[in-house]
C-alpha cells in the first residue's frame, strides 16, 4: 500500500468535502428524479488520478446523508458513484469517462426511484442519465480540458 502524507490526505479530504459542500449548497437541484448534482463534475477527477475515487465515494456517501431518501441514496448513490468510479479508471479518455456517471446513476438511481417512489423506470433513468450528462459530460468535460491547459493545476491533480 502505497504511503499517505498528510499533504495527500488532505487533498483527497478537500475534494470529498467540496462534493459535499457542492451538493448541499445546492440541494434544490441535487436530489430527486430532476437532479443537477454539479459536484459530479468532480467525478472526472479519477481520469487523471486513481485516489479521487476514494474521496468522491466519501463525498457522495456523506452528501446522500442529507438526501430525502436517506437510505435509499446512501445504498443505490453510493453504489452508482463506486461502479462509475471503476468505469472511468478504465476509459481510454475524458470524453467516455464522463459516461460512466451517466450510465451508473442513470440505471442505478433510476431503479432507486422507481422503487422507492414508484417513478416509472425508464423515464426516471432518462431524467437522471440527462442531469448527469449535464454536471458531467458537458460541464465537467469543458472545465476539465480547460483546467488541462494548466501545466500547475495538472501537476497538482496528479500528485
Amino acid at each position: 500500500m502505497k504511503n499517505l502524507s498528510i499533504k495527500r490526505i488532505v487533498r483527497l479530504s478537500m475534494v470529498a468535502a467540496v462534493y459535499v459542500a457542492l451538493t448541499l449548497s445546492l440541494s434544490f437541484i441535487s436530489y430527486g428524479n430532476i437532479q443537477f448534482r454539479v459536484a459530479e463534475m468532480l467525478m472526472l477527477l479519477c481520469f487523471y488520478k486513481k485516489d479521487y475515487g476514494i474521496s468522491l465515494t466519501i463525498g457522495c456517501f456523506i452528501a446522500n446523508l442529507f438526501s430525502p431518501m436517506l437510505i435509499w441514496d446512501i445504498t443505490f448513490g453510493t453504489l452508482a458513484t463506486v461502479l462509475a468510479v471503476l468505469l472511468i479508471y478504465i476509459s481510454p479518455n475524458i470524453y467516455v469517462a464522463s459516461l460512466a456517471p451517466v450510465i451508473t446513476n442513470g440505471i442505478i438511481v433510476g431503479f432507486e426511484l422507481n422503487k422507492a417512489l414508484s417513478l416509472p423506470f425508464f423515464i426516471s433513468c432518462l431524467e437522471v442519465a440527462a442531469g448527469e450528462f449535464v454536471c458531467v459530460s458537458i460541464l465537467g468535460v469543458a472545465v476539465f480540458k480547460l483546467l488541462e491547459k494548466n501545466e500547475r493545476f495538472m501537476t497538482i491533480i496528479k500528485s
